[in-house]
């Protein structure tokens, strides 16, 4: 999912006097606090994480992680509980999606228009926003959200398929962006690719088996991507690849190959109509409509990564095939004499035969077909390696995928490259089943780049290695915290966790562009470097006219200084925006994940922002900070004051934060317990939250709401969909009268993920559930029941589904509007039941994007929708009609 301690954490591990002399931090001075990932609970470690010298520094990280645990392991969590709420109680059946965005399209349409307002760039470099759990200055300059695929054509034209935000194009190289996907029902990317003839070829459906993607609904084609766009018109065959992943498309023997996580199928490439080929899978009976399509593990059990096929005879294919956290099928595959597929069990070379180690793979051929190149991500290193779980890279220099294979790279050979992750615990590789890219120079089978964590290059067939995209600069000897030097003296990289790229030409010269979790950048294909090896020529493509952030949430309140409004929200690998009312640029003002988000309506620089794991951090000035606070720790401006559950780890990765709706003050905050603090934004001490009520071991809270005292805990234990259980808790804020409602067996409040509420303004006894997932006609799960939003009158005592004509999709938020209406996120945008009204309308036209959280303006005269993965968006109250 995202990258949380890294980004917390190692700003502070780096950050020195601008003497180099190292200041001791008196324990209370700044905040933070034992078991804290945040900013000074690893000043401490200073001293021995840095080595001086005259005229240079190099720092050398130590393993300051209190938290026990590394970002591989937290990324894959919180991909796990993500899914777990469009999932448990069972398996989603294939086409839910699509059945629900034909549903929604389908619903009559209220007044008014979405104004998307973080369409600007957004610079994560804003030297404003210094403060000790920012990331300014680490040098990926302007981004956005989660890039998956990129292709690129040598006519100036580059695409780039992001995770939740669609597919955009460029015509001048990079930049200018325009989106091209937004009538298809699934806007999650997994390949992008232009074939030879010239077409753009799009696989839906993210497969970094990363869960804050979305299944696909199948391949598009485009004939003329320099001027068309998709529709469902251009979808490739049949529904056979709905509600799938696709990891890779490739091209042979005039047909294209698909990677998918059910399997590999096979089309003619230029006859489009008719049936997908199901070529291999190797546990059919996991499949839909299979014997075992219902099992838990069934979504796991046919994932393929990548297809090579020979390119001297197209008939000869090597597929890899293999769930990156291990399987007894984990391998590659070869079609015999007699038309069957069967594992290579030897003849590989250095290239793995052995199940344990094959797990991720990405294939490259070289254009003059003189070489194949491989990366190898393994479960077993994934499970036993701290350090990494990259197997290698290799070269099969015959230029078959059969081999031999030799390996040209592990992943301590890239760590002495000129890396920024040399530390135990975290370096190249670590996230190897998450970050994969692999391309070959179309002008030199010799030359290629790499994409893990970071970019690697090699001009030399793999003999040697440069980082030429750091993950970032904080570790190098070039970089400061100077705010007028923006990245010090080192030059500008990309963001990190790589995931697509291409090569292709803009007014006759060739250049790379690289895809990750922080947008899109390129560089000249014969780049420039300096002496360590990184390059010294990445631009940032992210201009602003892309806007793909990956949202969790919204706040807003009056901007104090220019009038107007503040907005800010928490992002996917993006930290936190902040976009105050007289900027034409958004600045971050916290690093790593943002979940989370509270605002004072009378003050939107009084921010208390989520991080993972209900690690809050607050700021009474918006986080504004010029780095002083590394030569004067009192000049820290955020304060942590996480509440005990995120020391023991008893709160989801994104946990429920929210503030009494008639009082700014007084806060609740849900992992295992249900706490309260009444300080408002000047609380500064986790100390100051007291537990109202314990939920229970094994039970964590998904949702949290409060108003005039009275709250509302929803929650979930098991949380997965072997033994799914879910509630609600009830009580008052001074920690009287609570008791679990005893939740009807008929199934009136189904057995799924209960994801919201809505407390009347008026009445706090008045109040709406949102819940997730997918009715039973779809999930294969017990009580899985029907409906997505209900109503309770009687303080959450009986409840009433008052879906009506909503579409069954599942839904993230809820919102009451001043004049009694009601608003609802969904996973594919945002319905609204009128006052008075039991029919649902659709809000705007928003493509098919993922909502996961709606807030009101102080003044309650203006929605705001979180996207993830189209930014924010706002619509005015009174237009809702």
């Amino acid at each position: 999912m995202s990258a949380p301690t890294r980004k917390r954490r190692w700003l502070t591990i780096w950050a020195i006097t601008a003497s180099a002399a190292l200041v001791a931090i008196p324990a209370g001075a700044t905040p933070g606090g034992n078991g804290s990932p945040f900013g000074v609970r690893a000043l401490a470690q200073l001293a021995a994480a840095r080595e001086q010298s005259v005229g240079a520094i190099t720092p050398k990280a130590t393993a300051a992680d209190d938290d026990d645990g590394n970002e591989a392991d937290e990324i894959a969590e919180g991909a796990d509980q993500y899914a777990e709420a469009r999932t448990s109680p069972g398996i989603v059946a294939p086409g839910a999606y699509g059945a629900a965005w034909t549903g929604l399209t389908n619903l009559p349409s209220t007044k008014g228009s979405w104004r998307n307002i973080t369409d600007l760039p957004y610079n994560s470099d804003d030297s404003r926003y210094r403060d000790i759990d920012s990331n300014s200055s680490g040098g990926s300059g302007d981004v956005t959200g989660r890039m998956a695929a990129i292709a690129a054509d040598d006519d100036g034209y580059v695409y780039a398929g992001s995770a939740g935000g669609g597919v955009w194009r460029s015509r001048t190289g990079g930049g200018r962006w325009q989106p091209i996907s937004d009538k298809l029902s699934s806007q999650s990317t997994g390949a992008l690719t232009v074939d030879g003839s010239g077409r753009l070829w799009l696989g839906t459906g993210e497969a970094t088996t990363n869960a804050d993607a979305y299944l696909g609904s199948g391949v598009y084609v485009l004939s003329d991507p320099h001027h068309g766009t998709f529709s469902a018109r251009s979808r490739v065959g049949g529904d056979e690849l709905e509600s799938t992943t696709i990891h890779e498309l490739r091209f042979g023997g005039g047909k294209v190959w698909a990677a998918t996580s059910e399997g590999v199928w096979s089309h003619s490439a230029k006859k489009l109509t008719g049936a997908w080929k199901l070529e291999f899978a190797p546990n059919p009976a996991y499949l839909p409509g299979g014997s075992l399509a219902s099992d838990p593990s069934a979504a796991y059990k046919n994932i393929a990564n990548d297809i090579a096929i020979d390119p001297k005879d197209p008939g000869k294919v090597v597929l890899a095939v293999g769930w990156r956290s291990g399987d007894d099928y984990n391998g590659f595959y070869t079609k015999g004499a007699d038309g069957t597929w069967t594992r290579i069990t030897s003849g590989l070379g250095d290239l793995p035969a052995d199940a344990d180690d094959v797990g991720n793979v990405t294939f490259a051929r070289s254009a003059d077909g003189s070489r194949y190149y491989a990366v190898d991500q393994s479960p077993e290193q994934l499970n036993t390696n701290p350090d990494s779980g990259l197997e290698g890279i290799y070269v099969s220099k015959s230029g078959a995928p059969t081999g031999p294979w030799t390996k040209i790279a592990d992943y301590q050979g890239l760590a002495a490259d000129g890396s920024a992750l040399t530390t135990s615990g975290y370096m190249p590789g670590v996230q190897a089943w998450y970050n994969q890219f692999l391309t070959v120079d179309p002008a030199n089978p010799e030359h290629v780049y790499a994409g893990l964590e970071e970019v690697y290059e090699t001009k030399d067939g793999g003999s040697t290695w440069s980082t030429v995209g750091p993950y970032w600069n904080f570790s190098f000897p070039c970089w400061s915290i100077d705010p007028a030097k923006q990245t010090g003296d080192c030059s500008q990289t990309t963001h990190s966790d790589q995931h697509g790229v291409a090569i292709g030409r803009y007014h006759g010269k060739s250049f790379v562009y690289v895809g990750n979790d922080g947008g899109v950048y390129k560089r000249p294909v014969d780049g420039s470097q300096d002496a360590s090896g990184h390059a010294t020529d990445w631009t940032s493509l992210n201009d602003g006219t892309i806007d793909t952030l990956q949202y969790y949430s919204v706040g807003i309140g009056k901007d104090r200084d220019h009038g107007g409004v503040s907005v800010t929200g928490g992002l996917q690998d993006n930290g936190q925006s902040i976009l105050r009312s007289d900027d034409t640029v958004m600045g971050s003002n916290f690093g790593g994940d943002g979940g989370d988000t509270l605002t004072d309506p009378a003050d939107g620089c009084d921010i208390a922002q989520e991080y993972v794991y209900l690690a809050i951090q607050v700021t009474q000035n918006c986080a504004v900070n010029d780095g002083s606070w590394t030569t004067d720790a009192t000049k820290a401006t955020s304060y942590n004051v996480a509440p005990a559950d995120n020391a023991t780890g008893e709160a989801r990765f994104i946990a429920p934060l929210a503030a009494d709706g008639s009082n700014s003050s007084t806060w609740i905050a849900g992992g295992r317990h249900v706490w309260v603090q009444t300080h408002g934004y000047a609380i500064r001490s986790g100390a100051e939250w007291t537990s109202v009520y314990d939920l229970g071991a094994g039970r964590t809270a998904t949702a949290v709401a409060a108003s005039g005292g009275k709250v509302y805990a929803a929650w979930c234990g098991p949380c997965n969909n072997q033994g799914f259980a879910r509630g609600i808790s009830v009580g008052n804020e001074d920690g009287t009268g609570w008791h679990d409602i005893a939740l009807p067996a008929d199934g009136t409040v189904p057995n799924r993920y209960l994801s919201g509420f809505a407390i009347d303004p008026k009445n706090a006894d008045h109040v709406f559930l949102a819940v997730n997932g997918f009715s039973r006609h779809w999930t294969e799960g017990p009580g899985a029941g029907v409906g997505h939003v209900f109503e309770s009158t009687d303080g959450g005592t009986t409840w009433k589904d008052i879906s009506k004509n909503l579409p069954d999709v599942p839904t993230d938020s809820a919102v009451v509007t001043p004049n009694g209406g009601l608003a609802v996120a969904t996973d594919l945008g945002v319905v609204y039941r009128a006052p008075g009204r039991t029919r649902w309308q659709r809000v705007g036209s928003l493509p098919a994007v993922a909502v996961l959280q709606l807030k009101l303006s102080p003044d309650g005269g203006t929605l705001y929708a979180a996207t993830h993965g189209r930014g924010i968006y706002t619509v005015k109250v009174r237009d809702l009609r």
